[in-house]
């Protein structure tokens, strides 16, 4: 499996991890449940801001990478 796949395939995961999160803790905390349940989305958060960060930046890599194949 490429990198790239592996990459995209957390990202998908961590999306469907985190929308079941945001339900979960808006279900705590609609019943009065701790706090702290609101606090459980960010995990899935940050690893999909990353994630998708870099899934954005790779198309832009590659582009610059051919470039200076091509000025050679």
């Amino acid at each position: 499996m490429n990198s790239n796949n592996s990459f995209r395939q957390i990202h998908r995961w961590t999306a469907i991890v985190f929308t079941v999160t945001v339900i979960v803790a808006t279900i705590a905390v609609s019943l009065k449940a701790a706090i702290w349940f609101s606090y459980l989305p960010l995990l899935p958060l940050a690893v999909l801001l990353f994630s998708g960060l870099y899934l954005f930046v790779l198309p832009y890599t590659r582009r610059s990478a051919r470039r200076t194949v091509v000025v050679q």
